[in-house]
């Protein structure tokens, strides 16, 4: 079903003219070599070109389009018409003169087969260059005097005469069409993906620029060891699992074109994400996107995307831009994560694009809490919610491997939360961290999710509302409401000059095991209320008192995990409605 996919995605991006047709590649170029007609070297052109990376300007390789490189491993295998130093001119900077001059070789035999038969002068002087060179001039080489050690460090190098590209002149990109895809090694099989028989690949491309993964590229299908290969097909790599050479391709393509769009890309911890819509139009992964990250744009506002949310949700196509977004139209997310020998399908999904944001809108729905006066942003995107998981003050503040995918899995199927989004969460609140808004609506969107149907599910719906619900019974919410007035009160009868509230030392233990810890609290508070002012005295006793009278006699020795989020849920609201409670009362005074 991916590959499927990919490949239809392939054919509609060529069509479109996003993508070549089969046996070519976009490719990062660093230098062109000049030759004239009698295959002399003459110089080495820049092909670097200025580049933005944050607010710095650099000068990084230029992407053009070459004959498909072949994948290697530890052998020895020459591209056409774009490879490195050590191909082209049999040189490098690995320190391996030997095996620098066998790899110019392959090129070379390589260059004679498939241009032998080219009358076209390029054909004819790179076969001269091919006949002149000879790798060990090139420290003598005045064409590279200037650029040596950039040109022997690994960069991609292409022919240039005549003022062209090698790869852009007609005759020679016919010859590499008439040569691709022929392997006399390749059985012919049925296809997997397109049912047709045929030569099958027997590598499968190269994915590059998947976080994490190897920087020449990795396989997404691949058989590296006896134990994964079938019956009768040992070391028979492609043939365990026959793709052809054309859909090999086809897929390959367009996968390093999604990863390589940043349009059709996001990074989630290990996790790289690629979407796009079944016919290609860039409007639906950029709506996506701006959905995914909660509307963070300078194009968009926050209305434009409650709207389009809640047209498409229900069926009703949007204008985006210019462009109709219908909610019917096919929608894939692909994730994808490295591994030891070849790429990890975290999720795969394929839905209604119409589906998928109706599953987007009521997750953003059920985080919906209210937010501090110096939080203004109205939605809480993905990676704000991740970053809630981690320890801020740790060197590295990456989400636990699997998180990411998990999460965003669940989100957009409609499916239960992690548990590990929640114990995550825990985790963190028990080693002191604020309760901050997104750790309090991570806990309220989880335990409306996922207690779904459960005998205490409408007593939780009921306490974890938006904003302060003063009507509510529930005991642990009721609690931590309790909990966050003494804190205050303990916080004004100190003017808030103190280093240690009751929250530094009984949080935790108040949420997990009240009936210990309130009597405690309780006697401070005490303390602390003979410190009031009057009008603070009157406030803070009226309200613990209406608290504790909903509360009576069920002090619960022992809340369960369900029960400690929403007595952090009562908390955080109780909080919030307190925030402003001394301003107020300041301008009473004043009055």
């Amino acid at each position: 079903m991916i590959l499927q996919a990919l490949v239809e995605l392939y054919d509609r991006l060529a069509e479109k003219g996003e993508l070549e047709r089969p046996g070519w590649q976009p490719v990062n170029v660093s230098y062109a070599l000049q030759i004239n007609d009698s295959g002399e070297l003459v110089r080495a052109v820049s092909l670097l070109v200025p580049t933005m990376r944050g607010k710095k300007e650099v000068f990084a390789p230029r992407r053009m389009n070459v004959p498909a490189p072949v994948k290697r491993t530890v052998g020895i295998a020459a591209n056409f018409l774009c490879d490195n130093s050590s191909y082209l001119l049999g040189v490098d900077q690995k320190g391996k003169p030997e095996r620098a001059r066998n790899c110019f070789a392959a090129c070379k035999e390589l260059h004679e087969a498939l241009l032998s038969g080219c009358d076209h002068p390029a054909a004819k002087a790179i076969l001269r260059f091919f006949e002149r060179w000879r790798p060990e001039e090139a420290d003598r080489c005045a064409a590279l005097e200037d650029c040596r050690e950039e040109i022997t460090s690994g960069a991609n190098l292409v022919f240039m005469h005549g003022g062209e590209f090698a790869q852009d002149i007609p005759e020679l990109r016919q010859a590499w069409d008439d040569a691709y895809g022929e392997n006399a090694d390749a059985p012919e099989m049925r296809c997997l993906v397109t049912g047709e028989r045929g030569p099958i690949a027997v590598l499968h491309p190269a994915i590059k620029g998947v976080r994490g993964g190897q920087p020449t590229g990795t396989s997404l299908v691949s058989f590296n060891a006896r134990a994964f290969e079938s019956y009768a097909h040992d070391e028979g790599q492609g043939a365990n699992a026959p793709v052809s050479a054309r859909a090999a391709f086809a897929y390959g393509a367009a996968l390093n074109w999604l990863i390589g769009n940043e349009k059709n890309r996001v990074l989630l911890g290990d996790t790289t994400v690629v979407f796009w819509a079944e016919d290609a139009e860039p409007a639906y992964p950029m709506c996506f996107s701006f959905m995914l990250n909660g509307g963070d744009s300078d194009t968009f506002s926050q209305r434009d995307l409650t709207d389009a949310m809640k047209k498409l949700a229900s069926g009703q196509p949007v204008d985006w831009n210019g462009v109709p977004l219908h909610p019917e139209n096919r929608f894939y997310i692909l994730g994808l994560a490295p591994n030891a020998a070849r790429l990890s399908v975290r999720f795969f999904l394929c839905d209604s694009f119409g589906a998928f944001v109706e599953h987007m809108r009521e997750h953003y729905e059920r985080l919906e809490i209210v937010r501090p006066a110096y939080d203004t942003q109205e939605s809480l995107p993905l990676w704000r919610l991740l970053s809630e998981t981690v320890n801020q003050n740790a060197r590295d503040k990456s989400p636990l491997p699997r998180l990411p995918g998990e999460t965003m899995r669940a989100i957009l199927s409609g499916a239960p939360y992690p548990e590990t989004l929640y114990t995550q969460v825990q985790l963190r609140l028990r080693a002191g961290d604020e309760l901050s808004r997104g750790k309090a609506a991570i806990v309220k969107a989880y335990l409306i999710r996922n207690t779904a149907g459960c005998a205490r599910y409408p007593e939780y719906k009921e306490a974890l509302q938006v904003a302060l619900n003063e009507n509510n019974t529930s005991i642990p919410y009721l609690l931590g409401r309790l909990f966050a007035v003494l804190e205050r009160a303990q916080l004004k009868a100190a003017n808030y000059s103190i280093n240690t509230t009751i929250r530094d030392r009984y949080f935790n233990s108040a949420s997990s095991t009240p009936a210990v810890i309130f009597p405690i609290l309780v006697n401070l508070h005490q303390a602390h209320f003979k410190k009031l002012k009057p009008q603070d005295q009157k406030f803070y006793g009226d309200l613990v008192k209406q608290i504790y009278n909903g509360i009576g006699d069920n002090m619960p020795n022992r809340l369960s995990l369900q029960e400690q989020g929403v007595f952090q849920i009562g908390y955080y609201h109780q909080a919030l409605k307190l925030e402003y409670k001394p301003n107020l009362e300041q301008k009473k005074e004043e009055n």
